[in-house]
């Protein structure tokens, strides 16, 4: 069993969450959205540390709030960047010698199934480099800055990507010291792809919601209640995936 370091990126400013309290730190059904992110990796055997990425302005606050937290459940803390990548670039710098393999997840993903991360932690351990992706299902438009459609496009073949992305320790580091100073990639597996290497996508769906606006909210408490219900890995029927 590949030993994991996970990085949880948190530093963001959220700027579309709205209201006086950062997106990672809204309370998501009593418990901040980046704790329940945390809670998904917390008690697997296969993870050895994770990291959480803050912004230093919120370091010695969320040091000092999440004392308890961060002490229970063996948390590094790291103070990030301004933007994501450069948060998961300086998190690099702290991960253990024992991790074989790299997962960054989102902090403000909090619905993902134990069974995605067991796939996707299985693949990486395969192939070096894996993510989830839901496909698209949805007609696809193309749009000017006028707002008139260009065109429609096919989404065969397209997927949304998501996390936890997860690669080989070795691979994500000389990746990521490989960027240009004017590259400013949006996920990690675009990193890791600008090198020439593959990326396996291990399919999920679209309840692995990424908590953007403050109405994102009450959907993912309704998928958190709905998720918790179902045995591990078990798939859905037609009936029950049009309920949510």
């Amino acid at each position: 069993m590949a030993k994991v370091a996970v990085i949880i990126p948190a530093a963001g400013a959220g700027k579309r969450f709205g209201g006086d309290v950062k997106k990672p730190f809204a309370q998501l059904d009593n418990r901040p959205i980046f704790i329940r992110a945390i809670e998904l990796f917390l008690n697997r055997p296969d993870v050895c540390q994770t990291i959480l990425t803050v912004a230093p302005g919120d370091y010695d606050v969320v040091k000092e709030k999440y004392a308890a937290n961060i002490m229970f459940m063996g948390i590094k803390l790291v103070k990030g960047g301004d933007e994501r990548f450069i948060s998961v670039r300086l998190a690099l710098e702290h991960v253990d010698d024992a991790a074989e393999l790299i997962c960054v997840h989102d902090a403000v993903r909090p619905c993902v199934l134990e069974s995605w991360i067991d796939h996707v932690f299985a693949e990486a351990s395969k192939s070096s480099a894996a993510i989830l992706a839901a496909p698209l299902s949805g007609t696809i438009k193309r749009v000017a800055g006028s707002g008139v459609i260009d065109e429609t496009v096919s989404r065969k073949g397209l997927y949304e990507a998501q996390t936890p992305q997860v690669f080989r320790r070795d691979l994500l580091i000389q990746a990521y010291a490989d960027l240009p100073d004017d590259y400013q990639p949006t996920d990690d597996a675009q990193v890791v792809e600008r090198a020439g290497h593959g990326v396996t996508v291990v399919p999920s769906d679209h309840r692995n919601i990424k908590i953007t606006t403050s109405g994102d909210m009450s959907l993912a408490s309704a998928l958190l209640k709905q998720m918790s219900k179902k045995p591990k890995g078990k798939a859905l029927g037609a009936f029950e995936e049009a309920q949510w």
